[in-house]
């Protein structure tokens, strides 16, 4: 199912020049390879063979191939609102016939191309050297992009030939290309390296790549001695030590076994004129294990030997020429060392789990890195040295027109399911590609390897082209942004543009275009990509700009088309329709903010950009003379000065208040309502209630901005319910309005806006039509700041406050209006969700691990990290302050490195390309290391050339004193961060050095390392440094082995994959499993078809199925799901990313569950190990991974080493919990029952005693957890009786005392994995068809009553937590 609309050069990789070869990169291609690991829950088997090695790997094959994700034929699932049955027909067999092989079968489906056919066979094991072949039926070559299923005669079992072709000069390197990626493919330098979407994975070495095979290996009750448990030392409880190389451990693996010396072009090339026409395509230099010389002529016919040396060119055959058709087969003719290594390699290869070599869609860059031998290697030499920008030569029509590309993908049809999921699928292959090759051009434009389109001009000012792509820099030009803040509103504009294109591109309105955009920062410099509108260079800006204005709003200009179009974005968006003045004073309607441009491209499409306003600015940010805040901002010390005026509220901001204002809307209408009535019927007057409610709702009604308004709207209405049923319909009606709506606006906004508008505005029409209702919407859509006055609708006027625009007189109403919904607006954030994230974070919904994840948490909540120290302040008050310190902890470590991160980018401005390696780690000696006087090595003198052309050294943008960089002292460097923590966030850290920093908020350096690393793109040696040595530095140049790209770009969702999940997520939490279950397999299905194999929803889909196969009691299954998630997270997310260390304990669970103990211990293990070194020991979600450990422990019986990690539980417990909270007398009863296996009593009663009172105060004594614990106590007391009575008889009677046996049980695995899941929160509970009967009506009626999708922090947070609803935990 490809995207192949005649001028998208599908094909085309992302960043190979020859890559058609390439293992699973191109977009034709990309669809047939591993596109569905397991196309909907049936395809496991395929997957376990897989890890047994070749035997098992045809069968793979067969599965991979059944293209597309859309296994239906095999799935059978029939039960979708959607009917996904359009897009399959049923797979069939065909038998394939290559030489020199036996005929095998392969499975394929109709709508696959023969060019996957081709995929497969170039990653089989026994067909792999192949490259160059057609594929006959009959004796008829197969059109390469014909779908089988438009073949004659292809059917149920036909035989295709795999034809050896004649090569060409293209498919030569091709072949080349290709035999050097199998070279390669164990190999992963390319994944340190950061090219070609490879990244780095490191479970198979914790599973030594068994997982599926639980039959074989059950591990049974007596083997439990031979299991290794003791984890390392830095990994105990109490351990100070943080050492960074287990971070990557080696891989075997790794070490290939050499096939080849050295493969390289020969300098013989390119075959003069009277060779070429003997067939001579190029020349090839090798040189073999044993030591053999030999030069290689790749021929139409094949490769033979030729009688060249180094020095004398002879190009005839050698004797013997051994002519192949394929390299392989040439080389273990020569070199029997090639002939068993490559077969050896190639069978690790296919025993990998597929997705350990698929490429990722974006690519993935590791922080850390060994020191990796350079090896000679001819294809990349080719590729950094050619002349090429990267791919023409190899397609029709040279560089791809992206423009053309990203538009034509939007105008694809969009009418049904399998058309939505091709233009889907094309939108995100075309999106990555661009990303990949605008981070590649923005590279090349600071290394300085671009020529600028304005080379006259300073470097600050110049612009490029690459590639058809167009570069601009981050600085203030021409004084653009003098008004709004120079170069700093120069730095912010990009981001905000890149928000308004994804905001634009989520609601998706045919007709109307914008800029593929990427913000790419590196080496200090901020360089934004767009695609490149046709014609626009041609003419200048003013000619072409038709809406909107170039100047900030001197001049206005509009167009009726760009209202029109514009119009239809207004709803999602907020964005309110308003008039502006011009030069002339004349009124101009507009429908977006005034520096939004329109321009119609040579191509007829209407084009917008520079939507840096989109939304509305954020006035607490914003100080305006005349104009005051609202009281709850001006208490928090607002409006403070910020760097520029660009600063605007999120977009999950204006989604929240939205939704906000609708529920007081919503209660207001309703409780006026209710008064008519009570009026009527009673012929009271109740005036005091809406005094009363208005003034709480305003307070009260939104504390947890989701969670507690929601529940609140049902119990508005039941305010006066005293008076008549009556009263009860009407205002139930509209409650019912309410949730309806919210159903939609509850969509996470992370999402973009998935139009929640379109049922909110205008469907809450006044449920009676007489002329009192119609005065109560009136007076409740004042109240709410709505737009209309006979609906609710809330949009936002983004010119408000823009230094160059002003209003029509007769606007002057609406505009005061719109000046207070704003102060509204930021009051709204301050007041209420900044209380409701730390709220969440006390309730342990919102667990923040590290800098990216608070990121994230703050985001969703629509609050910008410009407020961190705000929250940081919030924090240092809340009374609770104890129970978030791990929050606190992680905030001043995102601010303290943020901050670094604004010194360092100006600091890497100085500094010129010889001495990078040198300034970084200086920099990083001031920021970490306890050494005093870091001094900087500057580059050795006889490098530095005395006759220096000063001409030469203004081409790189930064230019001025490049030694400056080297003064910088560790004491300074400091004082900078505290003065850019106080001006930036406006918060004070009182600390002069790292030591001090440390000392004073607990954070740990390797911490501080990895977050500066990740935000500045710096790749540092894996080894360990010494931070605290007061006499050396702790980083020398050679411990810097790179610096890369910080990129952000769209990411295209797939909208229908989504809505399943969505469902199957909400059928989950309404105990339907079976059925949420087939959905998550449906949405499984649809994203592998929009966004191939790797995706960070895909993992999100993996991880929730295989939690849903093991509560169903499928734990193979669940294996092989989780599994899947761990490869993916480390892929996509990175190795020690937070999400992949809960991925791990996962897998851990579920190891268990399958009976593999050690694996489920090396897989804790890991997991602590990746926590401690992210966010040390001191946070909540340690407690939980110490209690796994713990119990996997006690279950093998290392009971001191299990005491470690439960004690540590229950003190982490007791701190983030509070000594009475559930967790902890969990923690309690857990201690206990290890004291009472070692038979220590007394210990273990105290502990039991502990949990017992908790139980007793928080749930009662009738409680059946109160009555367990209560009965474990008697049993342990007789224990410890008849211990007791033991050891008097023995002391009494001396050693001729008859003893009592006393019982030592060992914990059975059931009651340890019961446990397991308890702590897990998952929770099986025996129930009788009729209690399931009466949950089912439950649920639906509760459903009924709140809205549906609870699935706020969905795809990012865990999807399904269990224990929601049970009080157990």
């Amino acid at each position: 199912m490809v995207s192949k609309t005649d001028d998208i050069p599908a094909s085309v990789p992302n960043c190979n020049p020859v890559d058609l070869a390439d293992e699973t990169r191109d977009g034709a291609q990309e669809a047939s390879k591993t596109r569905l690991k397991d196309p909907c829950g049936c395809g496991h088997s395929a997957d376990t063979a897989m890890v047994n090695g070749d035997g098992a790997h045809e069968h793979t094959e067969e599965t991979e191939s059944k293209q597309d994700g859309t296994g239906e034929a095999d799935g059978g699932e029939e039960s979708n609102e959607q009917e996904v049955i359009v897009i399959q027909d049923t797979g069939f067999t065909v038998k394939i016939q290559a030489p020199g092989t036996e005929p095998f079968d392969l499975q394929v489906s109709p709508q696959e191309m023969v060019q996957e056919i081709h995929q497969v066979l170039m990653d089989r094991e026994d067909t792999c050297h192949r490259t160059c072949f057609s594929l006959q039926l009959d004796g008829n070559v197969l059109d390469n992009f014909a779908e089988l299923k438009s073949i004659e005669g292809l059917q149920e079992g036909s035989l295709l030939k795999v034809v050896e072709e004649p090569y060409t000069v293209r498919e030569a390197r091709i072949h080349v290309r290709h035999i050097r990626d199998l070279l390669k493919s164990l190999d992963p330098s390319d994944a340190y390296n950061g090219v070609d979407c490879n990244s780095l994975s490191f479970l198979s070495i914790f599973t030594d790549g068994d997982l599926g095979d639980s039959g074989k290996r059950k591990k049974k009750g007596n083997e439990l001695e031979q299991i290794d448990c003791t984890p390392p030392e830095h990994i105990l409880p109490g351990s100070k030590e943080r050492p960074l190389v287990p971070l990557q451990p080696q891989n075997k693996d790794w070490k290939p076994m050499q096939c080849l010396k050295v493969l390289t072009m020969s300098g013989w090339n390119p075959p003069p004129g009277n060779r070429k026409m003997h067939g001579d395509l190029m020349y090839l230099y090798i040189v073999t294990v044993e030591e053999r010389h030999v030069s290689v002529t790749a021929s139409t016919r094949g490769f033979y030997l030729n009688q060249s040396t180094t020095y004398t060119f002879n190009p005839k055959p050698a004797n013997p020429s051994f002519l192949s058709h394929s390299l392989v087969e040439l080389l273990s003719q020569i070199s029997p060392a090639f002939k068993k290594n490559f077969t050896a390699l190639q069978k690790k290869r296919v025993q990998r789990h597929p997705f350990e070599r698929i490429a990722t869609p974006f690519q993935v860059y590791s922080w850390t890195a060994p020191q990796v031998d350079h090896a000679m290697d001819c294809v990349r030499a080719e590729d950094a040295y050619t002349s090429r920008l990267g791919y023409e030569e190899h397609i029709p029509g040279q560089t791809r027109d992206w423009n053309e590309e990203l538009q034509t993908t939007r105008e694809l049809p969009r009418k049904n399911l399998p058309e939505r999921l091709l233009r889907e699928r094309a939108i995100f292959k075309v999106h990555s590609d661009f990303a990949a090759a605008a981070t590649r051009g923005a590279m090349a434009v600071i290394d300085g390897n671009v020529m600028a389109i304005n080379p006259g001009e300073e470097t600050r000012m110049q612009m490029f082209i690459w590639n058809n792509i167009f570069f601009s820099l981050g600085f203030d030009v021409r004084d653009h942004y003098r008004e709004l803040g120079g170069d700093a509103a120069a730095h912010a504009a990009p981001t905000n543009d890149l928000n308004g294109v994804r905001a634009y591109g989520a609601v998706d309105v045919e007709g109307l275009y914008t800029l593929g955009t990427v913000v790419v920062d590196y080496r200090g410099y901020r360089v934004t990509a767009q695609s490149i509108i046709p014609g626009i260079l041609e003419r200048e800006q003013e000619q072409s700009v038709i809406y909107g204005s170039i100047d900030f709003g001197k001049t206005v200009v509009s167009h009726s088309k760009y209202l029109e179009l514009l119009e239809k974005t207004s709803r999602p968006l907020k964005v309110q329709r308003h008039s502006v003045l011009n030069e002339k004073n004349d009124t101009v309607e507009l429908c977006s903010s005034v520096e939004c441009k329109g321009i119609i491209g040579n191509d007829g499409r209407h084009y917008i950009l520079d939507l840096l306003r989109t939304f509305p600015p954020d006035l607490n940010f914003l100080p305006v003379d005349g104009e005051d805040l609202s009281l709850e901002s001006q208490h928090q010390g607002f409006p403070r000065n910020h760097r520029h005026r660009l600063a605007c509220l999120r977009q999950e901001l204006i989604e929240a208040f939205v939704e906000h204002r609708y529920l007081l809307f919503m209660k207001m209408a309703a409780l006026q309502l209710m008064q008519q009535k009570a009026n009527k019927d009673t012929k009271t007057d109740r005036p005091a209630i809406t005094e009363t409610s208005e003034t709480s709702t305003e307070n009260n009604a939104d504390t947890s901005q989701t969670q507690t308004t929601k529940s609140d709207s049902p119990n508005a209405t039941d305010v006066s319910t005293d008076s008549t049923s009556q009263t009860d319909n009407s205002t139930s009606a509209a409650s019912q309005t309410a949730t309806d709506s919210e159903e939609n606006s509850s969509k996470p906004a992370t999402n973009g806006p998935l139009d929640p508008a379109a049922t909110q505005n205008g469907e809450c029409k006044s449920p009676l039509e007489d002329p009192k209702s119609r005065e109560v919407v009136l007076n409740a859509c004042k109240a709410v700041g709505s737009i209309s006055n006979t609906s609710f609708d809330i949009r936002f006027n983004p010119d408000i406050f823009s230094p160059g625009v002003r209003f029509p007189d007769d606007s002057a109403d609406d505009v005061q209006k719109q000046k207070q919904l704003l102060k509204d607006a930021a009051a709204f954030l301050v007041s209420c969700q900044i209380p409701s994230l730390v709220k969440d974070c006390l309730d342990h919904s919102a667990l923040p691990m590290d800098g990216a994840t608070l990121t994230e948490a703050l985001h969703q909540r629509g609050i910008n990290v410009r407020y961190l120290g705000s929250v940081l302040e919030f924090v240092d008050k809340t009374p609770a302050k104890a129970q978030l310190e791990h929050f606190y902890r992680i905030g001043i470590s995102e601010l303290i490195t943020r901050c670094a991160k604004h010194i360092f980018k100006t600091y890497l401005q100085g500094v010129e390309l010889s001495a990078l390696s040198a300034a970084v780690s200086h920099f990083l000696n001031c920021f970490l290391s306890s050494f005093p006087d870091a001094v900087a090595h500057l580059p050795p003198d006889e490098l530095v050339s005395r006759r220096k052309s000063r001409k030469r050294r203004n081409r790189v943008p930064g230019s001025g004193d490049n030694t400056a960089w080297a003064s910088l002292t560790p004491s300074e460097l400091w004082k900078n961060i505290a003065s850019e923590a106080q001006s930036y966030y406006h918060f004070t850290i009182q600390c002069e050095s790292v030591d001090q920093v440390v000392e004073k908020y607990g954070l740990q350096k390797t911490s501080l390392l990895r977050e500066i690393s990740i935000k500045t793109g710096i790749q540092i040696l894996i080894k360990e440094y010494n931070f605290d040595s007061r006499h050396k530095p702790a980083f020398t140049e050679e411990d810097i082995l790179n610096i890369f790209p910080v990129v952000k770009h769209v990411n295209p969702k797939a909208s229908d994959a989504f809505h399943f999940f969505q469902s199957g997520q909400a059928k989950v939490q309404q105990g339907f499993l079976k059925e949420g279950c087939e959905l998550i397999n449906e949405a499984l299905n649809l994203f592998n078809n929009v966004y191939g194999p790797m995706h960070v929803e895909i993992c999100a889909c993996l991880r929730l199925l295989a939690r849903l196969n093991y509560i169903m009691g499928d734990h193979p299954e669940a294996l092989s799901n989780q599994q899947k998630a761990v490869l993916m997270s480390e892929r996509v997310l990175g190795i020690e990313h937070p999400n992949t260390i809960q991925e791990y304990m996962h897998l851990a669970l579920y190891c268990f569950a399958n009976g593999q103990l050690s694996t489920a211990l090396k897989l804790l293990y890991r997991a602590r190990y990746l926590m401690l070194l992210v966010c040390g020991e001191d946070h909540p979600e340690m407690a939980l991974l110490d209690s796994n450990i713990g119990l996997v422990l006690h279950g093998v019986m290392e009971y001191d080493l299990s005491l470690r990690f439960l004690e540590n539980a229950l003190t982490i417990n007791t701190k983030y919990h509070g000594p009475r909270s559930l967790k902890v007398a969990l923690s309690h009863h857990l201690v206990a029952r290890v004291y009472e296996s070692k038979a220590e009593f007394r210990s273990a009663l105290q502990h039991e005693k502990e949990g017992y009172t908790i139980y007793k105060n928080q749930m009662g004594e009738a409680h059946e957890k109160t009555k367990e614990s209560s009965e474990y106590l008697k049993y342990l007391t007789q224990q410890a009786v008849a211990l007791q009575r033991t050891m008097n008889e023995i002391y009494k009677n001396g050693s001729n005392a008859s003893i009592m046996p006393l019982k030592f049980t060992a914990p059975s695995m059931a009651s340890v994995l019961e446990q397991l899941n308890i702590i897990n929160g998952i929770i099986f509970i025996p129930l009788s068809q009729k209690d399931l009967e009466n949950l089912k009506a439950e649920v639906q009626r509760r459903q009924q009553l709140q809205e549906l999708g609870k699935g706020e922090e969905l795809t990012e947070d865990s999807p399904l937590e269990l224990e929601d609803k049970i009080p157990i935990d």
